[in-house]
């Protein structure tokens, strides 16, 4: 059961048309997809940043941010190392939260733009917090949805209760039991063997199918209403995702260099998403210069819901 390969009926990764690759001089080959602005063109593109660790770019993101081209704005998604149609890395232990914010600072200069506005999701805003701690004067604006906890932990945020007149409200669908219901032995024992000794007990094909075999039922942990989560596409990162976060403890705290930011800041949290209230209090302390919208019937993943006002949330703070 822990080396008889297994399968997984499930969507596999495409190369859509349209789909460009960087060669980074990190070492990474990183697939992107570019949504041209359309007339009078913005100054600063978006860039953005897939929740995960290891995601990659969606056709419902695609279409998701389509819309905000038609005012004027270039916007880069891109599959991040380890996933989709970026390549994988031989080494896994390469796999680190400094990885991801270096291919992103690699990933800027090749843009060329003077500033970019930057857009995370759930682990993008982790990735965020770290490029903007080493560049605060390469970010014009900074969106972050679904905001998990900074890096290094402070688990005494946990026991931050939420304002009553939030109305927040508790998923309906945890991790936890998404976890449960995917795991099999043969899972277990690579993330093991991943994790303890850096190795590959399963081939990158075999657990990637496995992460969008899970990813279909955590879905259903990033809503209020289970029947709205979305089909999982494929193909995410398994690798890439317990490997970063495997280096979340020997990141050096950004918080010092966090404080008092004074960059533009929307923050945007589901009414029942599934994190704690006391992470997102760390972002409204660390990032003086914000504005949080709490958004109803949504959970963890916004635009799953409610894609209407996150775009419409999302353009405001962009015009202001």
């Amino acid at each position: 059961m822990i080396f008889i390969p297994r399968t997984y009926d499930m969507p596999q990764a495409y190369l859509r048309q349209g789909t460009k690759f960087w060669e980074l001089h990190t070492g990474s080959k990183i697939a992107y997809f570019h949504i041209t602005a359309k007339g009078t063109k913005k100054p600063f593109p978006i860039i953005y940043l897939q929740g995960g660790p290891g995601g990659f770019i969606s056709d419902y993101n695609i279409k998701t941010f389509t819309s905000l081209s038609d005012d004027g704005y270039d916007i880069y998604l891109y599959d991040q190392i380890g996933s989709g149609q970026s390549a994988r890395l031989s080494n896994i232990s390469e796999y680190t939260a400094e990885r991801h914010k270096q291919d992103l600072e690699e990933i800027c200069k090749l843009i060329g733009s003077e500033k970019v506005i930057l857009i995370g999701q759930s682990w993008g805003a982790i990735l965020a917090t770290l490029f903007i701690a080493d560049n605060p004067n390469r970010v014009e604006k900074i969106i972050l949805t679904g905001v998990p906890s900074i890096q290094p932990i402070r688990k005494e945020l946990l026991d931050i209760k939420a304002p009553d007149s939030l109305h927040l409200k508790k998923p309906p669908y945890s991790n936890r039991e998404a976890n449960e219901k995917t795991r099999n032995i043969r899972s277990s024992a690579t993330a093991f063997c991943a994790r303890a000794f850096g190795m590959k007990l399963a081939p990158d094909k075999e657990v990637d199918d496995f992460q969008t075999y899970r990813n279909q039922e955590l879905n259903k942990a990033t809503v209020c209403d289970t029947l709205r989560a979305l089909e999982a596409e494929g193909s995410g990162g398994f690798y890439a995702q317990i490997m970063t976060v495997k280096s979340f403890s020997e990141i050096k705290d950004p918080r010092t260099k966090l404080r008092n930011c004074r960059i533009p800041t929307l923050i945007m949290k589901g009414q029942c998403d599934s994190q704690p209230w006391g992470f997102v209090n760390e972002y409204l302390e660390l990032f003086s210069n914000h504005t949080l919208r709490i958004i109803p019937d949504a959970g963890h993943s916004i635009a799953f819901e409610q894609p209407e006002i996150y775009i419409t949330t999302i353009r405001n703070f962009l015009n202001q």
